[in-house]
């Protein structure tokens, strides 16, 4: 019978041999664990995460194809996607069974961690630092900005949108309370283990329904729980913000009362 759900066995067989080729591939100057399993996190539903160093950075397309080439041959994939950042590309797989693959590319000269989820199998790094992570302000600056956006959403008729913005803002103010907290703030990784003092107000800020009034109703939830987000960063900002944002609710609310035909 045919497994459609990968084991953390499969899982290991495709590690081994991906690393066994790394070690074989000369143009390969370094290679790195990086991900959950690299610091002992790894659990049955966790990925495959590598990083290569390429010793010839004119070699990295040819690198890629070829490494792109083994994994459709020899494991399955069915497809992939390219995550670009700065100098490094990450080539993102999706195997047959369901199991994701993520092969990183860079120069030598910028191999090495970006995060503390890094760990040098073989070879060696270059210079790279660990990347700057986004300070709280930056992200309650991207919370308004989203929230900001729900306004001409709604009055427009546009729910779908409308609803996208206010889960981005929430993404955002999650992402700040992460940082406030010393937790991981990037796609969601520290967010279930915040407080709940942080977390359950937010529970509110989720729509039940595409709704106008349902909308507004969680936007109100949502302003609020920003104003309380900022505070606790910057109460200065927070003071300067308020007016702001309370006329940003009392439009809004208008809005639903009096809608725009979308455009």
């Amino acid at each position: 019978m045919t497994r459609w759900v990968y084991t953390p066995e499969d899982r290991e067989r495709v590690r081994q041999d991906l690393i066994a080729a790394a070690r074989a591939d000369p143009r390969i100057g370094g290679a790195a664990l990086t991900g959950s399993a690299s610091v002992g996190r790894e659990d049955r539903w966790s990925d495959i995460d590598l990083a290569f160093g390429v010793t010839d950075a004119s070699q990295i397309a040819s690198a890629l194809a070829d490494w792109t080439a083994r994994m459709y041959e020899r494991h399955g994939a069915v497809h992939h996607v390219d995550v670009r950042s700065v100098t490094w590309i990450y080539r993102v797989f999706l195997l047959a069974n369901s199991l994701q693959v993520d092969i990183a590319l860079a120069p030598q000269a910028d191999f090495g961690a970006k995060a503390p989820t890094f760990r040098l199998l073989f070879g060696t790094v270059g210079q790279q630092r660990p990347a700057e992570p986004r300070a709280s302000e930056e992200l309650l600056g991207y919370a308004w900005l989203y929230a900001l956006h729900v306004r001409p959403a709604v009055a427009r008729g546009k729910l779908w949108q409308a609803e996208y913005m206010l889960s981005a803002a929430r993404d955002s103010l999650l992402a700040a309370a992460c940082r406030r907290f010393g937790l991981p703030a990037t796609e969601g990784r520290g967010m279930d283990q915040l407080p709940s003092a942080a977390t359950e107000p937010l529970r509110a800020t989720l729509v039940t329904r595409l709704d106008p009034n349902e909308i507004a109703r969680a936007f109100g939830v949502l302003i609020d729980r920003l104003s309380v987000e900022i505070g606790e960063t910057d109460a200065a900002l927070a003071t300067r913000l308020e007016p702001a944002l309370r006329d940003l609710l009392a439009s809004t609310r208008s809005a639903v009362a009096d809608p725009v035909p979308g455009r």
